[in-house]
Order: structure tokens, then sequence, then C-alpha cells
């Protein structure tokens, strides 16, 4: 059932051609949103690159009565990124909401990562959140200083990986924790402008998690509830899209399955302050004090 939350919305959606931004960029239409489909139609290691996925949600979401248009730029560069806003303003006149969801995985243990590896996911995670979200805020913030202040939305993808750290995921989880701190900046920056930015952690099947976690992604063969369905994780994308979530900016939620949490971030613990300088034998004995005072940390994906 639909309620037409995102009516008269318009939403990029990086990322869109499969999985999670598949999910996203249909769940946003039957909403009544209009939506730009970016896919660069890469495999699962970012190599190749075809317009096929991108085209075939387009033509999905029309399909089924909804308005799209596919997008096949290369958002990690600043004519690829800028040309999303470009893309949204010809096609409907405006743009209200940006999903940054692209990516893709080269996992290795570090001892193995190599340089090109690691600055390829860097890209497409961290470069590829920062040069759309540049561009699409820069439109909102001219709005703005026009005196039409936007209702405009931000939602990013970061992962349980950015947040707790993950076994053989050192250049992903790395690229996730960044999203984090680049969301927090971002909201902080950008609430004068009339602009909210959130962040996700999703986990649902995917091509990047049904290989490596196939048994936990695997669908229910009794056809009961799929619990990793991409598609239970875009209805709070698609809230925190919408004008519903006023108010709601620089916070991180958990989705998966039917459950919802709202991630607590770096906090100030126990904490001892001597007023000078400590020797470094204070500091360790104060510091094995305070660790037995704190709360123990969550374990790392895959650590034994």
């Amino acid at each position: 059932m639909t309620s037409g939350i995102c009516a008269g919305r318009v939403v990029v959606v990086t990322g869109a051609g499969r999985g999670l931004g598949r999910a996203h960029a249909l769940a946003y239409a039957a909403e009544g949103a209009s939506v730009v489909v970016n896919d660069l139609g890469v495999g699962l290691d970012g190599t190749g690159g075809t317009e096929g996925p991108a085209q075939r949600v387009a033509d999905e979401i029309r399909a089924l009565g909804g308005q799209a248009v596919a997008h096949h730029g290369d958002i990690t560069t600043t004519d690829g990124a800028a040309s999303l806003v470009t893309t949204a303003l010809d096609s409907f006149g405006r743009l209200d909401t940006l999903v940054n969801n692209a990516g893709f995985l080269r996992d290795r243990m570090l001892v193995n990562l190599d340089e090109d590896d690691w600055d390829a996911v860097m890209s497409v995670h961290l470069k590829g959140h920062f040069l759309p979200m540049r561009h699409a805020l820069a439109h909102w913030r001219a709005e703005a200083k026009a005196g039409r202040t936007p209702r405009a939305r931000v939602v990013n993808t970061a992962s349980g990986a950015g947040l707790l750290g993950s076994v053989g995921q050192g250049n992903y989880a790395a690229a996730k924790a960044g999203i984090v701190a680049l969301t927090l900046v971002a909201a902080a920056e950008t609430a004068r402008y009339g602009v909210q930015v959130n962040a996700i952690a999703p986990a649902a099947r995917t091509r990047m998690t049904e290989t490596a976690f196939a048994k936990a992604m695997a669908a229910p063969e009794d056809g009961g509830f799929d619990a990793m369905a991409p598609e239970n994780v875009s209805p709070i994308v698609v809230w925190l899209g919408s004008d519903a979530c006023a108010g709601v900016t620089g916070r991180v939620f958990e989705a998966e399955a039917g459950r919802i949490t709202v991630m607590e971030g770096w906090r100030p613990g126990p904490t001892a302050d001597k007023g000078a300088r400590w020797t470094p034998a204070e500091a360790g004995r104060t510091a094995l004090a305070l660790l037995a005072e704190a709360e123990p940390p969550q374990p790392v994906y895959g650590a034994r």
C-alpha cells in the first residue's frame, strides 16, 4: 500500500540499476516521485559497464505508470556528478532528494590489498558520495539564496562495516566510515539552506553480499518473510527523502529485515583529568582503569 509520501518530489538515486538502488528507485516512484536512475552498469568489482541496468529500471518505472529517466554518468567525476543535477532539472524542473548508493567491492586482507583496489573503492564510495552531494548542495544553496528555500534531503549509504569494522574489507570499511563523518559535516553545514542529510547502514541481499554471505542472505524456501530482500530497506530511505522527516538530520539508521535502529556514534565515556601532564606509566594505569569502567566494544565483523 502506498501513501504518496513523495508526490511531486524529484529524486536522484545513484547505483540504481540493481539491488538496493533499484529497490529504492522503485519505492520512490511508487510513492509519487519522479526518479533519475543513475547506474554505470559495472561489474561487482567496478570493471566494465553497460547502460542496460539503469535503462531497464527507468523503463520498469514508466511501465508501472511512474516517471523516470536513466542517467549513465560516472558519479566519481565532476562532470558526471554535475550532470545528475542537470538531468533532474532538465527532465523534471527541480531536484528534491539525492540518494547516494553506488558502490562495489574489492575485498582483500590488508597485507594483500593493492593500492589500486584501495583507490577504486575509496573513489566509488567516498568520492562517489562527495561529488553528487557537492553539486546538489550547491544547487540548493543557490535556491535558498534566491529566496526559494528548499525542503531538500540527502540519504547516504554507510555500512555496518564502517561502524564496526569488517575483516577483509579494510578499504570498504574505511570508505563507509568516511561517509558517516561526511554525513555529519554536511548536515551541520547545510541546515541553513533547508537541507537535511542522513545516512543508512543497510543489510540486504545484493551482488555484494549474496556470494560472501550466501547462507545468511538466501531467500526462504518456504515462502515466508524474506528478511534479506533489499525492498525491506527502502521504506526508511523513502521516508528520509520525503517532507515527512522534517527536523531529522545528522542521523545514521541501521536497516535490516523488519528492524530499524538509530545508531549512536562516538560519545565521551569514562574520563580522568590529572590537571597536569601524565607520565607514560601513569597514563597506562589510568587508561586501564578507565577501560574497566567503559562499555566493551562491539566485535568487528568476521573477527575470530
